[in-house]
């Protein structure tokens, strides 16, 4: 059965006395297969996969590349997340002290269910064990440094959301990507919208980097990208899939300067409030 057809079918994971365990939604319980329930408000969720890659991909949606003034795309380019960066549903995103421009991006993660090498366009839905809502949370403060890589813009610890669980037998093409600050839409983007779909990037991908079950691929956000502040509660929501849900809090600056630090650059304000424009003068 193919990962878009079929019943739709949804699997969590949580920590439940001390260890991990898969559970099913059913209403407002989350049900363990050992028949025990737990209080979905009360679940501590852990990521719906263990990864050993995070790939990401730039610019997918034709509304960012527009708001970036992007000329059109002919071929796709990707960067990396350390496995570092993985968070889970109503997990904390931190702040550094010493950032202000911590943005949001709303994005479909497609996990891998089972290895990829060669697998050409036609057959990627058989290797995908599902989707889940996610967030590619970037410190832009750190975007004139890495030399375009994004390490330490979008590796920073936590900087990567999934969740709240896995769902198959949804038809991924037709669902839409939104993003909620305090329960106010900021971001809207239609699954159609994207450049390269997703059969084509996990293709492209696999015909030189073999991707392995639990591996994420994001696939990209809409337009509108914008910093959160300390005290948001930042939801991305994948309709018919799921919505995974974070609190922005403030956490210390690094107690020392090795490094590079972060700016306020005329490139760092114009990508994080996504104003190309030229700035005025303060």
């Amino acid at each position: 059965m193919s990962v878009l057809t079929g019943p739709r079918e949804e699997w969590r994971r949580i920590l439940f006395e001390g260890t991990p365990h898969w559970v099913r939604p059913e209403g407002d319980r989350l049900r363990l297969g050992d028949g025990r329930t737990v209080v979905e408000a009360e679940a501590l969720y852990l990521p719906p996969c263990d990864p050993t890659k995070i790939i990401c991909i730039h610019l997918n949606y034709e509304s960012r590349r527009v708001e970036f003034q992007a000329p059109p795309l002919t071929t796709p380019t990707y960067f990396q997340k350390p496995l570092s960066a993985l968070n889970s549903h109503r997990g904390k995103l931190n702040r550094p002290a010493d950032c202000q421009y911590l943005n949001y991006e709303g994005e479909i993660a497609a996990i891998i269910g089972k290895p990829m090498r060669n697998i050409g366009r036609d057959a990627v839905w058989d290797y995908i064990a599902g989707f889940a809502a996610a967030n590619d949370v970037g410190a832009q403060d750190f975007r004139d440094t890495d030399a375009g890589s994004m390490l330490r813009v979008k590796g920073q610890d936590g900087f990567c959301p999934i969740g709240p669980g896995i769902v198959r037998g949804v038809d991924i093409r037709e669902q839409t990507v939104r993003t909620y600050i305090n329960g106010k839409v900021v971001q809207d983007g239609p699954v159609a919208e994207m450049t390269f779909d997703i059969p084509y990037i996990l293709a492209d991908l696999c015909r030189h980097i073999t991707l392995l079950p639990g591996d994420v691929v994001l696939t990209g956000t809409p337009a509108n990208s914008r910093p959160m502040q300390p005290g948001d509660f930042v939801e991305v929501e994948v309709t018919g899939v799921g919505r995974v849900g974070n609190l922005v809090q403030d956490t210390p600056a690094p107690t020392h300067a090795v490094g590079a630090q972060p700016t306020n650059s005329e490139q760092v304000w114009r990508v994080a409030l996504g104003k190309f424009e030229p700035r005025k003068p303060a």
